[in-house]
């Protein structure tokens, strides 16, 4: 019997699928909702105990003193790619990139491994989806041959770490985090569990040999990056790799980054010969035309630092009975009811027994509330079946009470568009100067401005 006030210590059961702990067991996890993955793993762990001062590795230092060669980021040789992470890749750095299947992850980071291995020396690319002779055709495609690029095709974490003490790479490529598995921990191949342990291993092993390495991680239905959201804290930079599928579009986008900006993106256009980075993207969201059209206005979004001129079009035609359709692409849907609510009240467009189509040009997803000023002349414009003056670029975000309010970065969008060769704005109050040879024309109220352009 144990002492009087003590409790028995009772076994506990952990989920091997999230790691979720449970004194009883039950038919379907609490916490993932998974059927049947509870086991029993012994009695609960005794109260903590006084830790006593163990071993260091390094001693502190004043912070002046640290050395700053181990964090300085080298350049891949692909501008976009350095672009998004902040300058390039930092040794002993783990990045995870995400994105759909067949977006072209496999193939940009097949042309990262080639330039890193010809300028730094080994670089290992592990495939545990492909056959080496399938990296191999790739690889022959985009012209990634190297005989300083090994590749391997492997599911197993111990011989994972066997390539990479064989082959002591100064990058390694693991193409995917989800199909390798620790023979150390149950659970399911791709689960929580064997993700979490995959994923500490090597991130133990990058920062013990000074060894960047790229996890290529796998989506869910909506988005989100596949497995345990420890995944992402774990790791040093978080890259989100999309695109539309009848696009040839692809971007990068920084949602973490321990080196770097965090809101950068990087611009690549996907052909027979790879993923290419594309410079100045501007002219694939933009339709180049000899003279306007009616429902067309070009704005100028903010992606991280980097300014990009991008077309929002409307379609106004009569509705064939019923309700008023309202189709949206590329825009964020609350918001375009929203604008066209304001355009319909507050400017005296009538849109009650219209269908509304509005969409972006080239593939690109516009949420900032700086196109809404565009998006409001470019469904006044399609009402009115009146195309915009020519050179013209709209900037502000709608107010529901129908003003016009100023935006940030104002002068880095007016000097992009007078680059691409825009000579007027129609900008919020007090946005100070435009660049030389642009005519900015402010605007405070929305119905205002529609009168007087139509």
């Amino acid at each position: 019997m144990p002492p009087s006030g003590v409790k028995s210590a009772r076994p506990a059961h952990r989920c091997t699928e999230c790691g979720h702990a449970s004194p009883k067991w039950v038919g379907r996890c609490p916490e993932c909702q998974a059927w049947g993955s509870l086991t029993e793993v012994g009695a609960p762990s005794s109260p903590l105990r006084a830790v006593h001062a163990g071993p260091v590795t390094a001693p502190a230092r004043p912070i002046g003193q640290v050395e700053l060669a181990g964090a300085r980021a080298v350049p891949t040789g692909i501008g976009e790619f350095d672009r998004v992470l902040g300058g390039g890749l930092v040794p002993g750095a783990v990045i995870l990139v995400a994105g759909e299947p067949g977006v072209g992850k496999s193939t940009l980071l097949l042309e990262v491994a080639h330039r890193v291995a010809a300028a730094a020396g080994p670089t290992l690319v592990v495939s545990g989806e492909e056959s080496t002779a399938q990296v191999r055709l790739r690889a022959e495609r985009i012209g990634a041959l190297h005989d300083q690029l090994y590749l391997a095709a492997e599911t197993d974490l111990s011989a994972v770490i066997t390539h990479v003490q064989d082959v002591a790479p100064t990058l390694l490529v693991l193409d995917s985090v989800q199909t390798v598995r620790s023979p150390a921990v149950e659970g399911t191949d791709g689960g929580a569990t064997q993700v979490r342990a995959v994923a500490s291993a090597l991130i133990a092993l990058a920062k013990s040999r000074g060894m960047t390495t790229i996890l290529v991680g796998h989506v869910t239905k909506d988005g989100a990056i596949a497995g345990p959201r420890a995944l992402e804290h774990l790791v040093d930079v978080v890259l989100s790799f999309d695109g539309e599928r009848h696009s040839t579009l692809r971007m990068v986008r920084a949602t973490k980054n321990r080196f770097g900006p965090a809101d950068e993106i990087g611009c690549f256009e996907i052909g027979d010969s790879g993923v290419v980075g594309v410079p100045d993207p501007s002219h694939l969201f933009v339709s180049r035309r000899s003279a306007p059209v009616p429902g067309s206005c070009v704005t100028v979004t903010m992606e991280g630092s980097r300014p990009l001129l991008a077309e929002v079009q409307a379609l106004v035609a009569p509705s064939g009975g019923g309700s008023p359709r309202r189709a949206v692409s590329g825009l964020d849907p609350a918001r375009v009811a929203m604008v066209n609510a304001v355009v319909e009240r507050r400017a005296g467009v009538k849109l009650a027994d219209a269908d509304v189509f509005a969409a972006s040009v080239g593939g690109v997803r516009i949420t900032e509330p700086a196109a809404d000023l565009a998006l409001a002349l470019a469904i006044a414009s399609a009402a009115a079946d009146r195309p915009l003056p020519a050179g013209l670029i709209a900037l502000g975000e709608v107010g529901l009470s129908g003003e016009i309010r100023r935006v940030g970065g104002t002068g880095r969008r007016l000097a992009e568009a007078a680059r691409q060769g825009y000579t007027a704005a129609l900008v919020p109050e007090d946005s100070g100067t435009g660049p030389a040879g642009m005519r900015l024309v402010p605007i405070s109220d929305l119905g205002a401005a529609i009168q007087r352009l139509f």
